[in-house]
């Protein structure tokens, strides 16, 4: 028979059943079924499908950890200065909420071992499962090993949060998924302006316009850029000034007279309110004269660049040059002195044409130069973040706290990716091997799973006990996305693109995140995945083991 053949193949060589997993599950992820899909996501469930065949149809443990691993560090270099301003936005908030369900969901577990007879272990482990949380399990296993019940096999009261995991832990990510996508269908949510109106936060591709305005209005004269600019809450980029025959570089102290003209940059709306405040449309098409002053996209690929804040570049003192926009990846950002420019970025340079050659040269202008990754730097990283996670943390009653494989290199990688850069070291990597790093650790993260828990969750499905299991972690999820959805959404007024970052956070899920990405098609659920994620990850490991405290 085929399975007498394939499974032998399969178990002897691990690497083949993780491409496997991997090829299938990307082809089924990009099917879309009733405008539902599923994206890399779908690896987690085919990796169930091969792992229900048999029992040793396992991608290595080290794989999975690595890819994990290889996909927080990097969303959490990509997230770093965009989680710290929502921190400071609404991060007190969006945590108190999210501890609040946390609770919430332990209380109910303790609920639903006190009225189904549940042990104290299968109560955790619903607990760690239905919030797919695997170092709240190891948490609840420490727990239990520390502090054995008498009379009973410790091998037996050790399988009770395992099986009870294995059962709700496969739900916990469908539910999530359904319930995402259900509150999405019902709100009819329009994720592109949601992501208009959250501004740069999102990471969505905004439509910049370039336009050309003749100065008629007093109130716009005498006054220096940066101070109207100030005062009119404006979020532009101010390029070129026509003084009569004179042509010159908009700068912050530049003062405006009647009949000049300038060009501006920027969203429409913010361009239409400084077309109103400052006087008309130019019909000169100052914007398209190329012959005195050149633009053009350059490749910022200079290490000594990058990591840098543009104020400190001082690009117009230097070079007589400005940058008017920016491109990271699919992201058109308006740069200000705070913007920090990063490997990969596009940026569109306004100088006059005889120092174009030494500005491009100054920036870099490679793609060859960034195709090779920084091994140091991101080595360094992930060592330094996987240190973090063995680091023991003692809390009150006796309990010891480690981040784990997750948790430290996640937080450690927010850090530098806010930081950018440390003396010569730059910690931030261009935006396409990012992307290509949290694809490629995903995949092996969800291929690893999903073979380990598919022949334990199919197996314990089929048994009686299996059945309620599956209902109580069911009804679990439901309550966990039911408290977040409809909290954050209908009472806190959170983006729904933020708000389900903030589940998959919630629920440490990295499918879950996958699907959400995939839905708002902007950067605001990893932002939300990553404020949440550190809080989320904790409070699960200590209420684990308070559920066990609670009901022996």
């Amino acid at each position: 028979m085929l399975q007498d053949i394939l499974i032998p193949l399969l178990r002897d060589n691990p690497l083949l059943l993780l491409f496997a997993i991997a090829a299938l599950g990307w082809a089924l992820g990009h099917l879309q079924i009733g405008g539902l899909r599923l994206g890399v996501a779908a690896v987690l469930f085919v990796g169930l499908g091969f792992g229900a065949l048999s029992p040793e149809l396992r991608v290595p443990e080290p794989v999975y950890t690595l890819g994990l691993v290889i996909f927080v560090y990097a969303l959490g270099l990509s997230s770093g200065p965009s989680f710290f301003a929502a921190l400071r936005r609404k991060g007190l908030r969006d945590n108190a909420l999210v501890l609040f369900t946390l609770l919430a969901a332990a209380g109910l577990a303790v609920a639903a071992s006190r009225t189904l007879g549940l042990q104290p272990g299968a109560a955790a482990g619903l607990f760690a499962g239905s919030l797919t949380n695997t170092p709240a399990l190891a948490s609840a296993l420490e727990f239990i090993t520390l502090n054995p019940p008498g009379g009973v096999a410790l091998e037996t009261v050790l399988a009770e949060p395992v099986v009870a995991y294995s059962i709700a832990y496969p739900v916990g990510v469908l539910g999530m998924i359904l319930a995402v996508y259900t509150a999405q269908k019902l709100w009819r949510i329009d994720y592109r302006a949601e992501a208009q109106r959250a501004g740069d936060l999102a990471g969505a591709d905004v439509e910049l316009e370039n336009l050309t305005i003749r100065i008629t209005q007093k109130q716009a004269t005498n006054k220096p850029l940066m101070n109207l600019m100030h005062a009119q809450g404006w979020n532009l980029v101010f390029g070129r000034i026509q003084k009569g025959e004179q042509l010159r570089l908009a700068e912050k102290g530049s003062r405006l007279a009647l009949g000049d003209q300038i060009t501006v940059v920027g969203t429409p709306q913010q361009v239409a309110s400084a077309l109103a405040f400052m006087g008309e449309r130019s019909q000169d098409g100052l914007e398209l004269d190329r012959r005195e002053m050149d633009f053009r996209r350059v490749f910022v690929s200079n290490p000594d660049v990058a990591g840098r804040r543009l104020s400190s570049l001082n690009l117009p003192e230097q070079y007589g040059a400005l940058i008017t926009r920016i491109r990271r990846g699919d992201i058109q950002l308006i740069p200000s002195g705070d913007t920090i420019l990063e490997l990969g970025d596009r940026v569109r340079v306004l100088t006059h044409r005889e120092h174009m050659a030494a500005v491009s040269s100054y920036l870099g202008d490679s793609y060859r130069a960034v195709s090779e990754v920084d091994v140091l730097s991101l080595s360094l990283g992930i060592a330094l973040g996987m240190l973090l996670g063995q680091v023991p943390i003692p809390l009150p009653g006796g309990l010891t706290l480690h981040l784990g494989m997750a948790g430290g290199p996640l937080i450690v990688a927010l850090v530098l990716g806010a930081l950018a850069r440390t003396g010569p070291l730059v910690w931030n990597i261009p935006y396409s091997t990012s992307m290509t790093l949290r694809q490629f650790g995903l995949v092996l993260f969800l291929a690893g799973i999903g073979s380990r828990a598919g022949y334990d969750f199919f197996n314990t499905l089929a048994q009686g006990d299996g059945l309620l299991l599956f209902a109580a972690g069911a009804a679990l999820t439901a309550f966990t996305a039911l408290v977040i959805l409809w909290a954050g959404y209908r009472l806190f007024k959170i983006p729904m693109g933020l708000l389900t970052g903030m589940l998959a956070g919630l629920q440490t899920q990295p499918a879950l995140l996958s699907f959400a990405a995939e839905q708002s098609g902007d950067e605001l659920p990893n932002i939300g995945y990553a404020a949440v994620y550190p809080v989320a990850s904790i409070a699960k490991i200590i209420l684990a083991q308070l559920i066990l405290a609670w009901l022996s």
